[in-house]
């Protein structure tokens, strides 16, 4: 007979007042951005500074201009256009920008598009991450493979041509930097360490608890980290999960359980409220819920199914809906993602340490061989309303192994609808 492990939450009482306060606290803080958002849109002008973040031509009417997505020392990130000629990578300008009421508030929480005027620009410091970037790019011939590289270990912008070969093989989520990332990573430096604390441990400190140790320099490395990619959402989500998780752990409380993940997710939007329009945040956040529903009625089943079968394909079938509701790209070769998702599991780690011995470009070769495989693709987006009742359906499977199952069969008959009759 086992003991069962004390819930984050002794009673629903206790947990729907901590919902409660949280839900006040977000109501709070989206009414003072809203105010700052008034004050934003009725101005005339404003002068900022802001970085660039990625730079892109483009054509219209026989016209080329540039398209730039910035980050302001305030902390808003817009994009803007301009006609000039000059290179705007790795600049810092100092702009005019010219806000109006056709910014919504859903786009000034996440981003937005403002007419600017560019009054300076001056190139940015040579930093430790660019040099970094520097040398993972000189170990590839191809731009597509330093885009690739860079994507997955620093969180930079893909190529487009390259963002949209990914996007066809179903592996985006393997490319944005997120809890999968950081689950291989906490897996890897945990096991790593541990290895060098047992010893030490057994000799001069066996009153110390391991977990506690080992785990609190894992979770500082991992916060530097975050930091350095310059907190991608989807990884702030999971980096916030680690650390609460890691807690709940040295507690000896419940982990796996839905108060857990709501209560991260709404801590989480309390602090930063423009979570709440990002849509990795919530793509996210619907992966941890499908993994949570996954382990919840997988219970008895062994571990190595549930790692190497139910969950990568079963995320992958239960995610598609929500997918398919934002992006439209169809193609036969995404029913790789889940044999490609465990391919990365080895390869992340792998990779990185090629990388640090200068043999990055050893897979080269397989890897622009898999992102020319996609040719053509359809485009079909699942309507909004079935959208809603579909999540509707995956609240309700929380708690009824009937309404999972069901679930489970409508999520199939898309798969199988998508890339059959479209």
């Amino acid at each position: 007979m086992f003991m069962e492990k004390p819930k984050l939450f002794d009673t629903n009482k206790s947990f729907i007042g901590i919902i409660a306060v949280l839900f006040l606290i977000i109501t709070i803080r989206l009414f003072i951005e809203y105010q700052s958002y008034q004050n934003f849109i009725t101005k005339p002008f404003y002068y900022t500074y802001a970085d660039v973040l990625s730079s892109y031509e483009k054509t219209k009417g026989g016209k080329r201009y540039k398209v730039l997505k910035l980050r302001s020392d305030q902390g808003f990130t817009f994009y803007t256009t301009s006609h000039r000629k000059d290179e705007y990578r790795h600049k810092r300008l100092r702009l005019q920008i010219f806000p109006n009421k056709s910014i919504s508030f859903k786009d000034y929480l996440g981003t937005f598009y403002v007419k600017s005027r560019i009054k300076e620009e001056e190139s940015l410091p040579f930093t430790f991450k660019d040099d970094l970037l520097k040398k993972v790019s000189a170990q590839h011939a191809d731009s597509a493979l330093q885009s690739f590289y860079n994507a997955i270990f620093f969180a930079t912008p893909l190529e487009r041509d390259l963002r949209e070969k990914i996007s066809m093989l179903g592996v985006s989520h393997l490319v944005a930097l997120s809890g999968f990332h950081i689950g291989i990573l906490w897996g890897l430096l945990y096991g790593l360490l541990l290895l060098l604390y047992r010893p030490f441990q057994q000799h001069f400190f066996p009153y110390r608890h391991a977990l506690f140790d080992v785990g609190l320099a894992v979770v500082l490395f991992l916060g530097i980290y975050v930091w350095f990619v310059d907190f991608p959402p989807s990884l702030v989500r999971s980096y916030a999960m680690v650390l609460l998780g890691w807690a709940v752990l040295l507690l000896g409380m419940e982990l796996l359980s839905f108060t857990f993940l709501s209560t991260v997710l709404l801590i989480l939007v309390a602090l930063f409220p423009s979570l709440l329009v990002s849509l990795a945040f919530q793509l996210s956040a619907a992966g941890v819920f499908y993994i949570f529903l996954l382990l919840q009625y997988s219970q008895g089943v062994k571990t190595w199914i549930i790692s190497l079968v139910t969950i990568p394909f079963g995320i992958f079938i239960l995610m598609l809906p929500i997918v398919h509701t934002v992006f439209g790209v169809t193609s036969g070769y995404q029913l790789l993602s889940p044999l490609l998702s465990l391919l990365f599991v080895p390869f992340y780690p792998l990779v990185m340490l090629l990388h640090l011995l200068g043999l990055g470009g050893l897979f080269d070769t397989v890897l622009l061989w898999l992102f020319a495989l996609p040719e053509e693709n359809a485009e079909s987006l699942l309507p909004a309303w079935l959208m809603y009742a579909y999540l509707a359906l995956s609240l309700g499977a929380v708690w009824s192994r009937k309404i999972f199952w069901l679930l489970l069969g409508a999520a199939t008959l898309y798969m199988v609808y998508l890339f059959t009759f479209v």
